[in-house]
């Protein structure tokens, strides 16, 4: 196994790191493996792009792919009133 040394770490960082170690019922060392370990693994997951996102969350509701969104322009925008 790898080893790394983090050197001028803040003390306050080192201090809430074991504050944060002790919560979860572990050491510090093992506190920082795990927060560099979910670091990784987010950052090397391949997410979708913003518009595959978007068509996603979207695609439930019935827009059919190269159906036209019709467009607001012209329209006036007009605040909600809540005490109807």
């Amino acid at each position: 196994m790898a080893q790394l040394v983090v050197r001028n770490l803040d003390d306050d960082v080192k201090a809430k790191l074991q504050k944060r170690a002790r919560r979860h019922g572990r050491s510090t060392e093992e506190e920082v493996r795990d927060i560099l370990r979910n670091a990784v693994r987010d950052d090397a997951a391949s997410r979708a792009g913003l518009g595959s996102r978007i068509a996603a969350r979207f695609a439930k509701i019935g827009l059919k792919e190269g159906e036209e969104i019709p467009e607001l322009r012209g329209h006036p925008v007009q605040p909600y009133e809540f005490d109807r």
